[in-house]
C-alpha cells in the first residue's frame, strides 16, 4: 500500500468515526480544508463520491460502508498501537466529548476542570446533553466518547463501570401545605400537582411506575428538562418533585426546599460511565476512565448522597 493511500484511509476512518468533516479535522490536528482535500482525493483514487451532503451532516456511499468494514478493525488497531507510544497526558491536545445531565456536570466539571489545568492543559473536554433513551446509540455512532448515567437497552458492543446507587427523595416549598405535615401522605402525594424533570420530554418516569404498581396514577404538571431550574419553580408554586438524592446538593434546594421520604419504594438508580468497545484499549480513554471515577468517587465520598463500591 502506498503511503498517500494509507494516509487517506486515516483520514477516511476519522471522518467515518466522527460521522463530521470538522469534528475529523479536530481529531486529527488538521484544518477543516485539509480534510475537505483529502476527501477530493479519495473521491479521485477510488472513484467513488464516498461522503455525500444530507443537511447539514455527510452520509457515507454504499462503497464507504463497505470499505470502512473492512478497514475499522486494522485502522484501530494501527492507531491504538501509536496512541499507547504517544500518549503523555501532560502533552496530548486530545479532545472528549461527554454525555452527562446537569446534575453530573455539576458534581464532575469544577475539579476536572482544575486536575486538567494543572497536569494535562492541552486537553479538551466537550459536555454534551444526556437522554438515557440515546446513550447507547450516541456511543455507537461516535458522537460522544463517555456517557455518565443510566443507559437504555445496552448490547455487547457498550462496556460500562459501575459509579454510585442514588436514592429519591420528595422536595417542595419551605410554605407548601404538605411540607409542614410531617411524614408525606401518599393520597395526598398523589392529588399534589408534581413537576418532573424528564431530559427526554417523556411525562413518564420511575415514580410512575412505581405508582402503577400500586393502581395509582399523578399528576405531572409541568416538565423541566434539567434539575438547576427546579428550585426557583417550587419556590414560586405548590408544585412538588421527585428527584435523585444527588440533586439535593445544589444550594438552591437546601435554601428554598423541604425535603421529605416519598410515602412509597422507588427503587435506586445506579449510575455508569460508559464506553464502546472500540475504545477498551485506547490509551487516552482508558486515562479519561480512571480520572472520572476517580473524581465522582472522591466527589461522593464529601457528600454521602449514595453508595459507591469500596
Amino acid at each position: 500500500m502506498k503511503s498517500q493511500e494509507l494516509s487517506l484511509l486515516y483520514v477516511f476512518d476519522a471522518i467515518m468515526t466522527e460521522t463530521s468533516i470538522s469534528r475529523a479535522a479536530e481529531r486529527l490536528s488538521m484544518t477543516q480544508p485539509a480534510v475537505s482535500n483529502a476527501v477530493a482525493k479519495m473521491r479521485h483514487h477510488w472513484n467513488d463520491p464516498v461522503f455525500t451532503k444530507k443537511g447539514r451532516n455527510i452520509e457515507p456511499t454504499s462503497f464507504a460502508l463497505n470499505l470502512w468494514r473492512q478497514v475499522q478493525a486494522p485502522m484501530f488497531d494501527l492507531s491504538n498501537a501509536l496512541d499507547a507510544r504517544n500518549f503523555i497526558a501532560r502533552e496530548s491536545k486530545r479532545k472528549f466529548r461527554i454525555a452527562l445531565t446537569d446534575i453530573m456536570l455539576d458534581l464532575i466539571w469544577p475539579p476536572l476542570a482544575a486536575y486538567l489545568a494543572e497536569h494535562s492543559p492541552n486537553i479538551d473536554v466537550f459536555a454534551v446533553p444526556f437522554t438515557m433513551e440515546s446513550a447507547a446509540n450516541s456511543l455507537r455512532q461516535a458522537n460522544v466518547d463517555l456517557s455518565v448515567g443510566l443507559i437504555s437497552d445496552p448490547d455487547s458492543s457498550i462496556h460500562s463501570t459501575w459509579l454510585f446507587d442514588s436514592e429519591y427523595v420528595c422536595v417542595m416549598s419551605k410554605q407548601h401545605p404538605l411540607a409542614k405535615t410531617g411524614a408525606l401522605d401518599m393520597n395526598a402525594f398523589v392529588k399534589a400537582k408534581h413537576l418532573m424533570v424528564s431530559l427526554s420530554g417523556d411525562a413518564t418516569g420511575f415514580t410512575d411506575h412505581e405508582l402503577s404498581k400500586l393502581g395509582l396514577e399523578r399528576r405531572v404538571a409541568m416538565t423541566v428538562n434539567h434539575f438547576a431550574s427546579i428550585p426557583n419553580i417550587l419556590s414560586e408554586t405548590e408544585l412538588i418533585a421527585v428527584v435523585p438524592r444527588i440533586a439535593v446538593g445544589n444550594p438552591g434546594y437546601a435554601e428554598k426546599l423541604t425535603l421529605v421520604e416519598p410515602p412509597m419504594n422507588i427503587e435506586t438508580t445506579s449510575i455508569y460511565l460508559a464506553w464502546h468497545a472500540r475504545h477498551d484499549k485506547d490509551p487516552a480513554m482508558s486515562w479519561m476512565r480512571k480520572l472520572l471515577v476517580n473524581i465522582i468517587h472522591q466527589a461522593w465520598g464529601k457528600c454521602g448522597h449514595c453508595t459507591r463500591a469500596p
